[in-house]
């Protein structure tokens, strides 16, 4: 049964960056499960700094923007696996659903992460996942906003209650919220 470490924040608060300094302090197989498509110049130049930090640590990478299961089984001779990042994850499902003219709910992300849970039961080794928190802002003004933060906040809840640690990052600070201190 792998060790599950969810690292959570708000943007640019070193979630990114504390994830993979962890991720490298475990020797052997590393893999980065990348979520995030390229869809302009802007997210090309941002996954091109992702892949060149990693350059030096020998990373394997798996781009997958809707099948974590099937990623994180792909993976699965690795060490270390870290998801970067489930908010995208849960962004490109409902681009995914709206483009195919149907509704995802909390019930439906909530059925992919137990699945992914259950993959994560599977596998050797530690798998840290990165996530947003997104419910402590104001509530969106449209639904499709309203509807992210939901699911979001529902994807997070099910990895926190399964994950033996959790991180809350705070201007590049970690703070430990759950389990022992990672790093």
């Amino acid at each position: 049964m792998a060790r599950i470490i969810l690292i959570t924040g708000g943007n640019r608060s070193g979630k990114s960056a504390y994830a993979q300094a962890l991720a490298e302090y475990i020797s052997g197989i590393r893999t980065y499960v990348a979520t995030c498509p390229v869809i302009d110049e802007e997210t090309e130049k941002r996954i091109r700094k992702h892949k060149e930090a990693r350059l030096t640590s020998s990373w394997r990478t798996i781009e997958e923007t809707k099948n974590l299961a099937d990623a994180l089984k792909r993976a699965r001779e690795s060490q270390v696996i870290l998801v970067d990042c489930l908010t995208l994850w849960v962004n490109n499902l409902m681009y995914e659903a709206e483009s195919q003219s149907r509704d995802i709910t909390e019930e439906d992300i909530a059925a992919l992460c137990r699945g992914i849970i259950d993959v994560c039961d599977d596998l050797p080794g530690m798998i840290i996942f990165v996530t947003n928190e997104v419910g402590m802002g104001i509530v969106p003004e449209n639904p499709a906003s309203r509807l992210f933060r939901d699911l979001t906040g529902r994807c997070n809840q099910i990895i926190a209650g399964r994950a033996d640690a959790v991180t809350f990052m705070i201007s590049g600070l970690p703070v430990n919220i759950k389990g022992d201190k990672i790093i």
